[in-house]
Formats: structure tokens, sequence, C-alpha cells
């Protein structure tokens, strides 16, 4: 499966995580954040800086989510990533 144009295919990384004082939040207070940590699966035909495999950071109100072969992914734009780990 090859995305078209600047899109990315992307599987959602669920992180845990710890504020400074110690304290953890939990799933639904971690959904409150801006920004998603993310695998890229695959970079659109237009992506020149991000490559399959990579780890994201993404704005979190951005994508859309599809099953493909009984898998649930997520396709973003690549506009929509913030950082490249």
């Amino acid at each position: 499966m090859k995305p078209i144009g600047n899109y990315i295919l992307i599987n959602i990384i669920e992180e845990e995580i710890e504020t400074s004082s110690g304290l953890i939040l939990s799933g639904e207070e971690a959904n409150q954040l801006r920004y998603k940590k993310a695998e890229v699966v695959e970079a659109g035909t237009d992506v020149k800086v991000i490559a399959s495999g990579d780890t994201i950071y993404y704005d979190s109100r951005a994508g859309y989510t599809m099953m493909i072969n009984s898998e649930s992914y997520t396709i973003i734009r690549e506009t929509d990533v913030v950082v490249v780990l």
C-alpha cells in the first residue's frame, strides 16, 4: 500500500505520560494533549523528509482512521507533523 501525494500512513503509539511532579496521566487525560506520537508505516509519493519507520509527533486533531486488511491505520498530511525523531 502506498499513500498518494503528501499523505502519511501511521500507527499511533499509546504512551504513558508522567508530569514533572511524578503524576502519571491516564489515557483519557493524555488524549487531551495537543500532539500525539506515532510510527510512520508508509510515506506518500510527494513526502521527502519523512520515511517509513520514523517516529513522529503530529497534531492530534489531524487525520482520519481507516481499516486496511482488517487493521486500523491513521492517515495524516505531511503538514500535520511537527517533530521527526
